[in-house]
């Protein structure tokens, strides 16, 4: 399956990914529309100091604690992507604390969200992706 990848070698730390990611996520036409004046809730998050960034993302694990730990079934599997039904989450973040990777965060409204790929957007490949200036983040089978 595929996955996005970092690779910190090309990382700017310019967090595009993350302004690429809110936009792709939010359901509007014009990305200053989406953007602008308004408090952004990227899936994927740049880490790192002033030696290495790198962009943290979800892993979509073959047998993922998230999921295992979701006490509504907000979190499941749909073809090997791991996915959050936003209807059902409780907001208890029990996702967040087991996550090994921190890639599951509080969005909008309490509920968690996390990287779904891009799979429910017009886009077809993740945002962060096509948006990486550097190509630092890419999407591929490994």
């Amino acid at each position: 399956m595929k996955r996005v990848y970092a690779n910190e070698k090309w990382c700017l730390g310019c967090h595009l990914c993350e302004y690429y990611c809110a936009y792709a996520n939010s359901g509007k036409s014009d990305m200053v529309k989406a953007l602008r004046g308004k408090k952004i809730y990227p899936r994927i998050r740049v880490e790192g100091d002033d030696k290495i960034t790198y962009a943290v993302s979800c892993r979509h694990c073959s047998d993922p604690l998230c999921v295992k730990s979701c006490i509504t079934g907000a979190l499941h599997i749909e073809d090997g992507v791991v996915c959050i039904d936003r209807d059902r989450c409780v907001g208890c973040l029990t996702c967040i604390l087991v996550c090994p990777y921190g890639a599951v965060v509080r969005g909008e409204g309490g509920v968690v969200q996390k990287c779904e790929l891009c799979l429910k957007n017009a886009v077809g490949s993740p945002a962060c992706v096509l948006g990486c200036p550097n190509q630092a983040l890419v999407f591929e089978e490994r």
